[in-house]
Order: structure tokens, then sequence, then C-alpha cells
């Protein structure tokens, strides 16, 4: 039997080979699998023309996944330097990157990166215009910003971020409710500019039955972007989010009559008392499609360390049923990551899903804590560090820094609670400041 899409199969009864590998992976049930996927609340971004892809499930009672953030800029637009990036993304498993290229050879890049990648690829196709067609935003068609989509569809892009939510109704509830920060977004930025420069409604939105046909021929996801996320703790959760919000559960029921799967984006800078209602709010008015968020940030004064503030509400976005994270990383609001940037915050980011995944009770995700808390109660360095997020740093801070005792470390030595209860519950004598007998 034929299928479009992976919505498309599941709603026939298909069960397809992108399906039986999440299925493994999640141990779950494929035809559980297959009913999530036909309801909408698991998507599995697979494109028919990303032929090295290693298909992930993301959405209800999946595990948390991430996302990593590459791609060349006009001030960096070393191609060389940025597949470096992807190759180590890779090694450290991230599960999506995504190509933010907006100069330069973007398509090179964006070709080389689906040729090699087993993980999921995702791009802002309007980030990708001005330099296309090389001209000024205001002078590009609505006709023309939907080629570069389907270029992308061509190219293999999984998922599409397409910010359609800000319409002309989206925009007005904008300007009537002032923002501390206005539009940070930067392709949400980009679609209102165009909007005021030439009058016309977003052409995501007013064309969105054929931004659908592009997206069913290719089996691409749609990642409806979040335009109007909060740029400051100050603006979270105001009309202009959530009236966004209101226009993309919309259209995601839309998208899923056309059988294409859906995302949603979300915040952005929130303090930490109002993401878990957020993460409700996403689910009940978008029909339970699975929630994509940046961070949330939950404070707005620690650039440098944004991997640590996003990790903070990352975590709490993913126990309270987030499905994918987009990292952050210590270079956020300053610069392009740096390789050891992107590491960090690829690190930060899986802490903080594992730490939901833990909290959502996902099966199986505590099983290497424990693993790991047993390693440490029998001192075994070696267990504990092949069980670590990232082995490299702990294997580092060990070596550089050995005790006299091998079952001790330089903070405790031989006072160290491990060994001494190993001895105690064994009967032996503890002897901390004589040698063993």
């Amino acid at each position: 039997m034929n299928y479009s899409t992976q919505m498309d199969a599941a709603k026939k009864g298909i069960v397809t080979k992108e399906m039986e590998v999440v299925a493994k992976k999640e141990g779950m049930y494929v035809e559980e699998l297959k009913k999530r996927v036909a309801e909408g609340t698991v998507a599995i971004p697979a494109n028919k023309n990303h032929h090295s892809l290693d298909p992930e499930g993301i959405g209800l009672g999946m595990r948390t996944k991430i996302n990593v953030n590459l791609g060349i800029s006009k001030d960096c637009c070393d191609i060389e330097a940025e597949m470096v990036k992807v190759k180590k993304a890779l090694e450290m498993k991230t599960e999506a990157i995504m190509d933010l290229s907006s100069f330069g050879k973007t398509e090179e890049f964006r070709q080389r990166l689906v040729e090699i990648s087993p993980a999921l690829i995702g791009t802002v196709p309007i980030y990708d215009a001005v330099g296309f067609y090389d001209k000024e935003l205001q002078d590009i068609t609505a006709d023309e910003f939907l080629r570069v989509v389907e270029k992308h569809g061509e190219d293999g892009a999984d998922f599409v971020t397409i910010h359609a939510g800000i319409n002309k109704e989206a925009a007005d509830v904008f300007k009537r409710n002032k923002r501390l920060t206005n539009i940070v977004s930067r392709g949400g930025s980009l679609l209102y500019g165009w909007m005021e420069l030439t009058g016309n409604e977003n052409p995501f939105y007013e064309h969105f039955d054929r931004l659908l046909d592009i997206c069913e021929k290719y089996d691409i996801t749609l990642s409806l972007g979040d335009a109007c996320r909060p740029g400051s703790i100050h603006d979270a959760t105001d009309a202009s989010q959530v009236k966004e919000l209101m226009v993309l559960g919309e259209l995601t029921l839309r998208a899923w009559e056309r059988n294409v799967q859906v995302i949603i984006e979300g915040p952005g800078h929130m303090a930490m008392n109002e993401i878990e209602a957020n993460v409700l709010l996403e689910k009940k008015l978008c029909h339970g499609a699975p929630f994509y968020v940046l961070g949330p940030i939950v404070t707005d004064i620690a650039p440098g360390y944004d991997h640590i503030t996003s990790a903070i509400g990352g975590a709490i976005a993913a126990g309270s049923g987030a499905d994918f994270l987009c990292y952050v990383t210590p270079a956020e609001h300053l610069r392009l990551p740096s390789l050891d940037d992107m590491k960090e915050g690829i690190i930060a980011a899986k802490i903080a899903a594992h730490a939901g995944d833990i909290a959502k009770q996902i099966p199986g995700s505590s099983e290497i804590d424990y693993k790991m808390s047993k390693a440490r109660q029998q001192l075994d360095w070696k267990k504990m560090f092949e069980l670590a997020i990232e082995p490299e740093k702990p294997t580092e801070y060990r070596e550089s820094s050995m005790p006299a005792h091998e079952d001790s470390c330089t903070m405790c030595g031989k006072m160290c609670s491990m060994r001494n209860m190993n001895k105690i519950m064994e009967g032996k004598n503890i002897n901390i400041l004589r040698e063993d007998e």
C-alpha cells in the first residue's frame, strides 16, 4: 500500500521501517507508536531524500531529544569549520542538527550535512532566502519564499521551521501590547518586517495549503516557529505569545488533515514558575503536538553562562512534558559558537533532557543512574567514567589529582564515606590515621 508521509502510513495502518526503528529504540510496541503518529502526538521527521537518516521519534512517551544549531553566517562563513562541529555533534550522539546558515555557500553546506548525517536535519528556509535570491527582504515575493522551502525539501531537510503563526491578526495583537524586547525570533522578525514593508499577509500563512503540498511531497515535518517567543522573562506568557500559539493550534489541525507531521516551537526566556503552565498551554491549544523549546532561559543576567540558565529551564520543561530541547551554548546572545561552546551546550542539554525523562518516568530512563550509583558505591572509577554522560572531563579531573589511596579522591582521602561504609559493612576497621592492616 502506498503512503505519502509517516502520518499517512500510520493512518492507513502501515508500519514503516522508520516506525520499526523508533519503536525498538524507545522500547515501545510498534502498534502503540503507530497510533501516536496517526494522532500527531509523536512525529518521526524523515524526509524521503535523507538517505543517511537514523530516525528518531519526538513526542508523547518518547525520550526527550536534543537539537544542535550550526551553520555559516556572513561574519563566519567557513564551511570546513562548521563541518568539524557537525562531526563532533554526531560523535556526541545529538539526535538533531538545525542548519541556520544565512550567508555564503548555504546549499553546499546543507547538502553535505544531509549526506553524512544520521541525525535529523532541520532548516529555517527564510534565513536562506535573502542570500539565495541576492535580494533585499522587501523585494522577495511570496512565491520565492515558498520555492526556498521546496529547495530545502529537495535537499533532504527532515523538518523546517516556518513562522506561519505571525499573521496580520497576531501582528496587530503585538502592536497593541507593548513588549520590552519586541520580536526576538530572527525568522519572526524578518517576516514581520516583510509584512510591514510590503503591506502583505504572512506568505506562509496566506499560502499555507501550498506549503503543505511541499511538506507532503517530501515528508517534511513542519516545525511551526514561535515568532513571538519571549526574549526576556518580562515578556513571557504575554498576549503576543499566546495569540500566536492559538494560531499555531489551528494550523496544526490543517496540517494533520493533509497528513503533514507537526512540531510546535516554544519559548524562549521565562521564569521557572511559568514553564509548567506553558507546556500545558501548548499541549492544550495545539492538540498534543510535540513541543520543542529553546531553553527556556530562566534569567536574563547570565551572558556567557546561558547553557546553564537554559539547562535549568529545559529540565523543568522536559519534566513537565516538553519533547524536544534546542541546546543553548555559552555563546548565546554573544557570537557564533565555537567547537568548545557547542560541546558545552550539548552536554548541558543532554543533562536537562535526561533529568526531564526521569521526572516524566520514561521507561528505563533511571537505569543508568542506578548503575552509576552502584559504581560509586563500589568505588569503580572506570565504570563511573564509562557511564558518565560525557567521560572526558571526569577522567581528566581524576587523573589531574590522584589520591594516595585508590579507593578515595583528593577531596576526602581516607575519610571518604563510600570507602568507610564499605569497610564497616564488611566488618573491617576503617584505619583513617594508620595504614590498613
